[in-house]
């Protein structure tokens, strides 16, 4: 069936996730002037903005400005934010279908890859992004009890988040009171027992996959320093010209001036390892994290970490893996489970007309915050071309009181931009009152409570 879309009958298209990717998209559906749209846009929490209100690292508000574009975006007539809905329970995707012309996926990689060890699952090891989302205050994580009584803790991964979760675990109270850092976590790091954090990599330096602005941050904190093996860093004169990215570049110019670096007797430390495996997280006999035993590495002539048989253990009794993320399926929709992605072809969902994906959870977790926006923008040119050439099933159902009516029906608590916007401000009142650029609301009933009159 042929469908024009106008004004009256503007072409509906639903966004299941509000972070970037999700936003990004929106933003590319309003840029095109060929066709009228309507955008709702889902989120299961109260709270729109994704990763970059519960992943990006709070001491990193710079990149958290990228919200002021996101709320042009969520505040634009043609689109509405509708949060505390849950796709898959209190709306499914033949919901979605029977409402909306087009359905967009953007909900990212919320799982984590596992090291596949023994130990693994003793109290005090967990993922990096559990750790993430409690110090950011994730409603799902917010009320675990993250007693920091250990005084090492192992981080193994050497991308960003690794290097965020240590830089978190030894800054001064001072230094995080800066930050938008949830309060309870501010609270229990304060009494933090840790003084020495081991950043694990199983190859070398020229392939980690941080960037040089996060790793020079460990050689300006107020009461932590860098550790850096000068063997554990050292490139043959083959290597080291065969490295052509800059950044990795870069980043072995800091490793060197780090292990350089004369101690000055800091409070903390924080170790960069290299050429290391993570084989077995030991016991103490108490169900706990006891120590991590680590395997020593040589790189083959085709850069893979080969162990060498020597064996050190280090004296830690937390772990925290940061070796990757990984998409959860949702449900009725097709799922790769070898990648951890939606199943697609450039962003059109394989066998589904009508329905695309974008950002982590189309091709798995690579990029940064900005990464996401020509993803996106991508896709939506594969949704308007099939809008133009008549492509889209259409929805039988195509107006938004019709999807208010199916979610007031299910006594769904829809949370409107409007009232986040209530939040927003009263979370900057709150945290201004304390002398921080804002106080986050961490319970998602306390968050319900805060709505536009």
């Amino acid at each position: 069936m042929t469908q024009t879309y106008t004004p009256d009958r503007p072409l509906r298209v639903a966004v299941i996730g509000s972070g970037p990717s999700g936003i990004f998209a929106t933003e590319a559906l309003l840029k095109q002037t060929d066709l009228p749209v309507e955008v709702d846009v889902y989120d299961r929490l109260p709270t729109p903005y994704g990763l970059v209100r519960y992943g990006v690292a709070p001491d990193h508000l710079t990149i958290k400005s990228v919200t002021r574009g996101f709320e042009k975006t969520l505040s634009d007539p043609r689109v509405r934010f509708l949060g505390n809905v849950e796709f898959g329970r209190d709306l499914t995707h033949d919901d979605t279908v029977a409402h909306y012309d087009a359905v967009m996926y953007t909900v990212g990689a919320s799982s984590d890859r596992r090291l596949g060890i023994p130990g693994e699952d003793l109290e005090g090891s967990m993922s990096a992004t559990e750790f993430v989302a409690w110090y950011n205050g994730h409603p799902d994580a917010a009320t675990r009890d993250m007693v920091l009584h250990a005084s090492g803790v192992a981080v193994v991964g050497v991308g960003n988040v690794a290097l965020d979760v240590s830089r978190i675990l030894v800054k001064t109270t001072q230094e995080l009171h800066e930050s938008d850092i949830a309060a309870h976590a501010l609270s229990a790091l304060e009494g933090s027992h840790v003084r020495d954090v081991w950043i694990l990599g199983r190859r070398g330096p020229a392939q980690a996959a941080f960037t040089t602005k996060e790793l020079r941050e460990f050689g300006e904190l107020s009461d932590a320093e860098p550790v850096v093996h000068s063997e554990e860093i050292a490139l043959s004169p083959e290597a080291e010209a065969a490295i052509t990215d800059n950044t990795k570049k870069k980043n072995v110019e800091v490793l060197r001036e780090f292990a350089a670096h004369q101690s000055e007797g800091k409070l903390r430390r924080v170790h960069l390892r290299f050429l290391v495996s993570p084989v077995e997280i030991l016991d103490d006999g108490h169900g706990h994290v006891g120590g991590l035993k680590v395997e020593r590495n040589r790189l083959d002539e085709h850069g893979n970490a080969v162990g060498t048989g020597e064996y050190e253990v280090l004296p830690v009794q937390m772990v925290l893996r940061s070796v990757g993320y990984r998409g959860v399926a949702l449900p009725g929709v097709p799922f790769d489970e070898k990648r951890g992605v939606i199943a697609n072809t450039d962003g059109r969902v394989d066998g589904r007309a009508g329905e695309y994906t974008a950002g982590w959870i189309k091709r798995g977790p690579s990029g940064v915050v900005g990464t996401n926006r020509k993803d996106a923008t991508d896709t939506v040119a594969h949704l308007l071309a099939d809008a133009r050439e008549s492509r889209l099933p259409g929805a039988a159902h195509p107006t938004r009181t019709a999807v208010d009516a199916l979610l007031a029906s299910r006594g769904v608590r829809v949370y409107s931009f409007a009232d986040w916007q209530v939040l927003d401000a009263h979370e900057v009142a709150a945290g201004k009152a304390q002398g921080r650029p804002r106080a986050k609301v961490v319970h998602r009933e306390v968050m319900l409570g805060h709505r536009k009159a």
